[in-house]
């Protein structure tokens, strides 16, 4: 014996479900743009610091080094 949603029950359903792919698409995004652009992630290092701290440890924790590094002697040089 098969239960069927109420109609608010569908719609809040289906609500979460859209939230869920737009979440995962916006960060999909983000970490992809944050991957491949260097003067993106010091966008994001004055304005989101949080976040970017995020995509390092993660890049870290998947065995890539040196990226924080590499962001932080570029942006230090040029500043000078």
């Amino acid at each position: 014996m098969a239960r069927t949603m109420d109609p608010l029950g569908k719609k809040i359903f289906k609500g979460v479900v859209v939230d869920e792919l737009v979440g995962i698409f916006v960060a999909y995004f983000l970490f992809k743009k944050m991957n491949t652009s260097q003067d993106f992630r010091q966008t994001m290092s004055k304005k989101f610091p949080f976040l970017l701290e995020v995509y390092y440890k993660s890049i870290e924790h998947s065995g890539m080094y040196g990226i924080r590094e590499q962001d932080q002697e570029k942006w230090l040089n040029s500043k000078t």
